[in-house]
């Protein structure tokens, strides 16, 4: 059994991640239309953001089992190995082009629609299971949002250099 404590808190952490990533990306010398696009997915990823710690509270009320947690905190390190879902430790000041930015936001939105159909799998009520399945269809939307962005072909300045 897993802990949704424990999902909803790395559900939380990736969505902030992802937040901090866009937010950070949006700094460096991009052309309008990467950089509106940027904004709408950050602030999309805050909106799941409070989804999760809604959830996390709804579970805190009624506190699971300790061992439990426990036993389920295991079993999701086993589960999910060395996968981190998560763009803490990317630099956005090295990355050189847009197309690398697209590639690696796509990779990102991929893992994480992953990983949030596996929780959605071990969600027992049916209200919050339609939520996130709301949210992988907006994680998805800015798969396609990004591919239709790399498929442009738009060739930008590199970062850090006036046009």
């Amino acid at each position: 059994m897993f802990s949704l404590a424990e999902v909803y808190d790395l559900g939380i952490r990736i969505e902030k991640n992802g937040e901090k990533f866009y937010r950070d990306a949006m700094k460096q010398a991009w052309s309008f239309p990467i950089v509106d696009m940027l904004k709408m997915l950050a602030e999309e990823e805050v909106k799941h953001v409070d989804f999760f710690v809604k959830r996390m509270d709804a579970i805190k009320q009624k506190r699971e089992n300790p061992f439990l947690d426990e036993m389920g905190t295991s079993m999701l390190r086993d589960i999910l190995g060395n996968q981190t879902f998560s763009l803490k430790d990317t630099d956005v000041s090295k990355i050189k082009s847009v197309d690398e930015l697209v590639a690696l936001a796509i990779e990102f939105e991929k893992d994480t629609i992953l990983f949030y159909e596996m929780v959605g799998s071990f969600m027992p009520d049916e209200e919050p299971r339609r939520k996130l399945k709301e949210i992988i269809e907006e994680e998805e939307r800015h798969v396609r949002l990004f591919e239709s962005y790399g498929e442009k072909k738009v060739r930008l300045p590199k970062l850090n250099q006036k046009p």
